[in-house]
């Protein structure tokens, strides 16, 4: 069993920041790449950052400069730093993982950016 929990959205004006954490738990053997995903209402889940086992970053462009994405700890935990929020940025944020093979998401954590 494999769980996967966000943390750490909220409301914030824009301009502001918000810090999202996301942990995986359970019977882990191995732990590949963690990503976080956005949807906004309305619109398809899109990539917004990932991080591979070796601390490799890759970030859609809408993000680039603004929003950075770590590993902590053991590498079963992913942060996303976001900056300079915009209210565009407005979405439920998910986060995956992929352990032991399979990928498995967290229910979400809503993000709203007010004008």
């Amino acid at each position: 069993q494999v769980q996967v929990v966000e943390s750490g959205g909220g409301l914030v004006q824009a301009g502001g920041s918000l810090r999202l954490a996301c942990a995986a738990s359970g019977s882990i053997f191995s732990i590949g790449t963690m990503a976080w995903h956005r949807q906004a209402p309305g619109k398809q889940r899109e990539l917004v950052a990932f991080v591979n086992s070796g601390g490799i970053t890759n970030y859609a462009d809408f993000v680039k400069g603004r929003f950075t994405i770590s590993r902590l700890y053991a590498g079963n935990t992913v942060a996303l730093q976001m900056n300079s929020l915009k209210p565009e940025d407005t979405a439920v944020y998910y986060c995956s993982a992929n352990v032991n093979g399979n990928d498995y998401w967290g229910q979400g954590t809503q993000v709203t950016v007010s004008s």
